[in-house]
């Protein structure tokens, strides 16, 4: 019996019917299709690697202990394998249609938190599988690792057997209710147990514990509120969702001429993007604050398993007020080089640990509780969501068939009413625009601004460079 972490059960209270808290991806494969039963036999094969496609949760009664991953007993693989296509001749505009609609849906509780959709008559004879999985059971980086599990690195791989697996009995209430109070004083006792190793390095202590408490100050100061813009507010249930790319190649041409990192690059071309949907929209985005969380990771190096949350988050403010693309370059640089020395992620992880040893009850119902408050009274300390995950820099394949493209879906909550996903993978970087279904029909128009933005900073990177070769 494995308990769900603070954080993962978070994932769980913030659902109410209007968020829906699913991670998802596109992987664009190769034609020809291949045959469902063998898709359905492959998957069936790996789920060994992936002990959580095969559980549910179990919630305890009253909240007395956090939710507990239990075997599903009546588990039926052909549930959440699925099958579609798109109706002919097949579009992107139908794929992004399919994409937000199945979005929209909640996943069911009563089953394993996940589906694949295996869709086919996609542009130019490809086919697709869309992931959807509960964040409650990953974080971006779990999921990527997912994919590689589901996935060959091999063309030529074989087609393995599943190895026999039978369910586990489901555990009684006394055993659930002893597992949790023995979990939580588990938790209390390893920290307990960590106090002499702090207490023997009290000049390392105190830096971390100071760089903790300046990390929730700094987050203190950036939770203010920012004035009103069309990009935040009260969202539906329903989804819209769009895409586009940009080459890896062009981002490292951009930092090799201006300096920074890949990552900066990146967030100045969002920057760009959400500059040119406020100006579309007829609002001042010269005097426009956009701040956006963040999702960081602090998952050990040696972390192993591939299904767990281990994240953080800052808080950052897209320069959209420049019009220039390399001040907004310069801007991003210089903030992220804060950021990185102001402790705000390790004041986030902080608060997730101390989650842990609070009371279940309490945890969830404070949630639930604000989660009815922003329903009334919708946030505007944080505008945007922007995510942004490494992925393999080499090709998968599928049943011999090449992965092309992964593109990437992020979920929205009260008061965000569009979030960016940024997913590398094999030489291009991904970006998928998650959008509420009334408010932000031009998701678009976002998606295609920010690959115009890498673009706009590669040409001054090139004219940049053939200057300084003619001067030589």
């Amino acid at each position: 019996m494995d308990r769900l972490s603070t954080l993962d059960a978070e994932f769980l209270y913030l659902e109410d019917g209007i968020a829906h808290m699913h991670i998802a991806g596109i992987s664009i494969f190769e034609g020809p299709a291949p045959n469902a039963d063998d898709l359905t036999r492959l998957i069936g094969s790996k789920l060994h690697l992936m002990p959580r496609y095969r559980q549910r949760v179990h919630f305890v009664p009253l909240e007395l202990g956090r939710p507990v991953w239990v075997d599903d007993p009546h588990f039926n693989l052909d549930y959440h394998v699925r099958h579609t296509a798109l109706p002919p001749p097949g579009s992107d505009a139908d794929l992004c249609g399919l994409m937000a609609r199945l979005m929209s849906q909640p996943l069911d509780r009563n089953r394993p938190l996940w589906e694949e959709w295996f869709v086919e008559n996609l542009p130019g004879g490809r086919w697709a599988l869309i992931s959807k999985v509960h964040h409650c059971m990953v974080d971006g980086i779990a999921g990527v690792g997912l994919l590689a599990v589901m996935l060959d690195a091999d063309r030529d791989a074989p087609l393995p057997d599943a190895p026999a697996w039978s369910a586990a009995p489901e555990p009684s209430l006394p055993a659930v209710l002893a597992d949790a109070w023995a979990g939580l004083a588990a938790d209390t006792a390893g920290l307990v147990g960590r106090l002499p190793h702090a207490l023997g390095q009290p000049a390392t202590t105190l830096r971390g514990t100071g760089r903790a408490l300046g990390g929730l100050l700094t987050l203190g100061r950036n939770l203010a509120n920012t004035e009103p813009l069309s990009i935040e507010g009260a969202i539906g249930p329903h989804r819209r969702w769009a895409h586009s790319s940009s080459s890896l190649e062009d981002v490292r041409v951009v930092r090799r001429a201006f300096g920074g990192t890949i990552n900066d690059v990146v967030l100045s071309a969002v920057a760009s993007g959400y500059r040119t949907l406020l100006r579309s929209r007829g609002e001042d985005a010269d005097h426009a604050v956009v701040r956006s969380l963040v999702p960081v990771s602090v998952r050990a190096q040696d972390a192993s398993g591939v299904t767990q949350n281990r994240v953080s988050a800052i808080l950052y403010t897209l320069p959209v007020h420049l019009a220039d693309p390399l001040e907004r370059l310069r801007a991003v640089e210089a903030q992220m080089g804060e950021l990185k020395h102001s402790g705000m992620a390790e004041a986030g992880d902080l608060v997730t640990s101390m989650g842990d040893l609070a009371p279940p009850m309490v945890v969830g119902s404070l949630t639930r509780a604000g989660v009815r408050v922003m329903h009334r009274l919708s946030q505007r300390s944080i505008n945007t969501v922007t995510t942004n995950v490494p992925g393999p820099q080499f090709p998968l394949y599928c049943l011999g068939r090449e992965m092309l493209e992964y593109r990437p879906y992020v979920p929205i909550s009260h008061g965000v009413r569009i979030g960016t996903a940024i997913l590398s993978y094999n030489g291009h970087l991904f970006y998928g625009i998650t959008g509420d279904y009334d408010t932000a029909a031009d998701v678009g128009l976002l998606a295609q601004a920010i690959s115009d933005g890498v673009i706009e900073l590669h040409d001054l990177a090139v004219a940049s460079r053939a200057e300084s070769a003619s001067v030589t």
